[in-house]
């Protein structure tokens, strides 16, 4: 699987340009699955306005990825997967050249991914993009950190899915700014194991077959490197 690790979306055309590449063709030919399920977990977020502001594309952040003109949409609503046929969802995902992850809640989203069976999956889809967006990002990281937790995992661990070998630490601003502060950033990164990018909203990460590269046009930082 191919990752744009996005701090808040696709805010600028550096970022959107990755997409392209790693697309291999223009949003505009290519079949997209949002999946809003992180959302439902946080507690600043959950079911309602938000999940639709998501899905429907009419998010009031410069960040959006649904509205991006992709050739075709779906919706892959993680929750439901575990009470669906395998047949009925899995060529889909198989044959989709991206999927839209939405902030929220990483661990509630980890949850969902094992039980709804995505995670076993991910493995298979070489050639697929995952665009994640905070959470959506996070969730692929080894832990996000006790700093993040907000929904309880049953297992009590704030480890995800370690599909990559680093950390996050998503919307850190500046001084005075709605997000994180480094002083926050550094603090948190103190008490993970590995290196840890600190990320603002003009920032991602591109992963591709183990190559890591930081796309961004805002500021960004590693630390534990």
């Amino acid at each position: 699987m191919k990752l744009l690790l996005t701090d808040a979306g696709v805010t600028n055309p550096t970022i959107r340009q990755a997409l392209v590449d790693l697309l291999g063709k223009p949003v505009e030919e290519s079949s997209a699955l949002c999946i809003p399920t992180a959302q439902y977990g946080h507690p600043n977020v959950g079911p309602g306005t938000r999940p639709w502001q998501f899905i429907s594309g009419r998010e009031d952040h410069p960040g959006a990825m649904v509205d991006l003109g992709w050739k075709s949409m779906g919706i892959l609503e993680l929750t439901a997967l575990p009470s669906i046929d395998e047949e009925k969802w899995v060529p889909l995902v198989r044959e989709t050249d991206a999927l839209l992850v939405a902030g929220g809640d990483a661990l509630y989203l980890f949850h969902w991914m094992r039980e709804s069976g995505l995670a076993d999956l991910i493995p298979s889809l070489t050639d697929t993009v995952w665009v994640g967006l905070s959470a959506g990002s996070m969730v692929m990281t080894p832990r996000i950190g006790e700093d993040f937790v907000g929904w309880k995992s049953p297992s009590g661990s704030d480890e995800t899915l370690g599909l990559v070998d680093f950390h996050i630490c998503p919307h850190v601003n500046g001084e005075g700014r709605p997000g994180n502060t480094m002083a926050e950033a550094e603090s948190w990164a103190a008490t993970i194991d590995g290196p840890a990018y600190v990320t603002d909203e003009q920032t991602a990460i591109q992963v591709v077959d183990g190559t890591v590269q930081v796309v961004s046009e805002g500021q960004w930082t590693q630390l534990n490197g």
